[in-house]
């Protein structure tokens, strides 16, 4: 069997930043990985290999491009906002391409000025990204922890907090997959019927099960979607958004953990208070 090749973190700056030029110059963490494959022409054996199986649900390549955007932030290229949008600087605007070992001695510099301790050799295998720790957590209690019930609970809760109503989970077997219904409210008057299909694993979902939750769900509802814990292969990507075919809303494990975040279901988020003195105010009196 041959050995998989990943390319390295640096390898991924100039296709990530690539990618957010055919985005328009800003995208989510998901945009830019779909898009990144698509300029790297990244096959699906590599693109589904996971980071650490035991722990997450991130893919190597996922893991790479989180440390790829890490240091070109660093390196001014990039910003990031708190709904996780990433965009291209000003000083990206300009460039045509950046050097990649030149982004690393600027890094490594700084943060070797800002907290002067030993790293290993090469941290991007060795460390995870801020950003993702905490869904690394989540992922591991998701999968590991809770129950195959618990996670049925979860999902119409989410599903209610998101907006919709009559969410039943119904999980027969032998139904092409579907676990529940229920019906999206649009702003209190539109009304979608949607059929959902929830799946608790690490792995990638293919698009052949996307075709078969499709098939299963043709003349039974408005729209389709589809969670899972895990991720979904490009593939499966354009099969949901294949023109002439019912669409298929997808929600992988980084989009579940969002919104989870988003709803504060489960998962707290601590903000610094921040105080300035307004002098004008005081002139003003």
């Amino acid at each position: 069997m041959n050995e998989i090749t990943f390319p390295t973190f640096d390898d991924l700056m100039n296709p990530l930043l690539e990618a957010l030029r055919l985005l328009g110059g800003s995208g989510s963490i998901e945009e830019i990985y779909a898009k990144t494959a698509e300029v790297t022409g990244l096959s699906e054996n590599v693109l589904t290999q996971l980071h650490d199986p035991d722990k997450s649900s991130q893919t190597e390549v996922g893991y790479r491009l989180a440390w790829a955007r890490t240091y070109l932030r660093k390196y001014g290229l990039l910003e990031n906002s708190s709904r996780g949008v990433w965009s291209l600087t000003e000083k990206a605007k300009n460039l045509e391409t950046v050097d990649p070992s030149e982004v690393v001695r600027f890094v490594r510099a700084i943060d070797k000025q800002e907290a002067p301790k030993k790293r290993p050799p090469d941290e991007t295998v060795r460390e995870l990204s801020e950003e993702e720790q905490w869904k690394d957590k989540l992922s591991d209690i998701l999968t590991q922890k809770l129950t195959p019930d618990g996670f049925e609970r979860l999902v119409q809760r989410i599903l209610r907090e998101s907006g919709f109503i009559h969410v039943e989970v119904t999980g027969r077997t032998g139904d092409g997959g579907i676990d529940g219904k229920g019906i999206a409210r649009i702003h209190g008057f539109m009304s979608f019927h949607v059929l959902f299909q929830c799946k608790r694993y690490k792995g990638s979902v293919s698009a052949s099960e996307i075709r078969d939750f499709r098939g299963a769900m043709v003349g039974r509802a408005d729209k389709g979607l589809f969670m899972t814990t895990g991720s979904f292969t490009p593939a499966a990507v354009k099969e949901a958004t294949r023109d002439g075919a019912p669409p298929i809303d997808l929600v992988d494990g980084d989009v579940l953990g969002e919104k989870l975040k988003e709803l504060s279901l489960g998962i707290k988020t601590k903000s610094v208070e921040r105080v300035s003195v307004d002098e004008s105010w005081f002139e003003s009196i």
